[in-house]
């Protein structure tokens, strides 16, 4: 027999890709351009994402909610549409500003502004804030022309229009009740809820003294017992003081109220926090940690019974019904 040897394979490189020229021979084609890091890809048009530039530069967008004008997402829509010019000549998306330039928004951009609703709720018991959870409604659902409350006497006309991207500014859990604002302006929704918000919320709170500190309460929504709605307290559950809470309620623990608790190991902002009949607390805060006002409450031996919100900055609830709705008048500011 005669040895034979197999057939060497012949190699071949692999086409480039449709959109992909070939390279002339002797030339290295040059690496792809390096993607931006994160997950999110930079908009079109836009070259630089950094909040903050070199020389106490600012992304345009951020100056522009620093300002008022606008949400940074709002901004970020009139500058792909070519509705903002700094100092005279149209603003590139994503560009760095200085604080001190001239910014003018075109009147398309205010016209649109205009028509943005912000509405004030009495939410009930039982509406959940945001999304769907549960089973429980969301408190969007309530907003329908035979809600409005009848003695709303700004002049708007209902429009279902007016439900899209119309959003709580901040929650109220689904065991209290009170004042929930819903809008569709984003210089409304950071001045309520923006990470540098101070805006004053006032609540009125009925509570029963067991006098037994929940301490799981600090770092857990939902030990504020079991996290479920507490409208009713026994008198036979561990034997709870539910009249004149105020003449046993020691004046050191009223006195962590109001500074001195921490949540989630943080440390809260002093609070405003006051008798306001016997059985009833007046709370003033700054800040809305999850069930924080329950939550405080319980690391001082009181339990909440019922919770209401009634003012949010200088808007008060007043006599919206329970379940009803009005709009936010113009001459109204929070």
């Amino acid at each position: 027999m005669t040895d034979q040897t197999p057939p060497r394979p012949t190699l071949r490189r692999a086409p480039p890709p449709a959109n992909e020229a070939a390279a002339p021979a002797g030339v290295r084609r040059a690496p792809p351009p390096a993607r931006p890091s994160g997950n999110r890809a930079i908009p079109a048009g836009q070259t630089n994402t950094a909040a903050q530039g070199a020389g106490g530069t600012v992304r345009l967008n951020k100056r522009m909610a620093e300002l008022g004008l606008a949400s940074r997402r709002e901004a970020d829509d009139w500058l792909a549409k070519g509705w903002v010019k700094v100092n005279g000549k149209v603003a590139e998306m994503g560009m760095q500003v200085l604080p001190g330039v001239r910014i003018e928004i075109d009147k398309q951009a205010q016209g649109q502004q205009a028509n943005q609703v912000t509405i004030l709720l009495h939410k009930p018991i039982g509406i959940v804030s945001g999304q769907a959870e549960d089973g429980h409604e969301p408190a969007i659902k309530l907003i329908q022309p035979q809600n409005r409350w009848a003695d709303d006497n700004a002049r708007f006309f209902f429009h279902g229009s007016q439900l899209k991207s119309l959003v709580p500014a901040g929650r109220l859990d689904i065991d209290s009740t009170g004042l929930l604002v819903l809008t569709q302006d984003g210089r409304v929704a950071r001045q309520l809820i923006g990470e540098d918000s101070v805006m004053e919320k006032e609540y009125l709170v009925r509570v029963a003294y067991t006098g037994v500190a929940n301490l799981a309460a600090a770092n857990s929504p939902a030990a504020t017992y079991g996290g479920k709605a507490q409208q009713l307290i026994r008198l036979d559950d561990d034997d709870p003081v539910t009249s004149d809470v105020q003449s046993v309620f020691p004046p050191e623990k009223l006195q962590l109220l109001r500074h001195g608790l921490r949540l989630d190991d943080q440390a809260l902002k002093p609070a405003k926090v006051e008798w306001q009949n016997p059985e009833q607390l007046r709370f003033v805060l700054t800040e809305g940690k999850k069930r924080q006002i329950r939550r405080m409450c319980e690391l001082v031996g009181l339990r909440v019974v019922g919770l209401k919100r009634v003012r949010v900055g200088r808007v008060m609830l007043g006599n919206l019904p329970v379940g009803q709705w009005r709009y936010l008048q113009p001459h109204e500011k929070f």
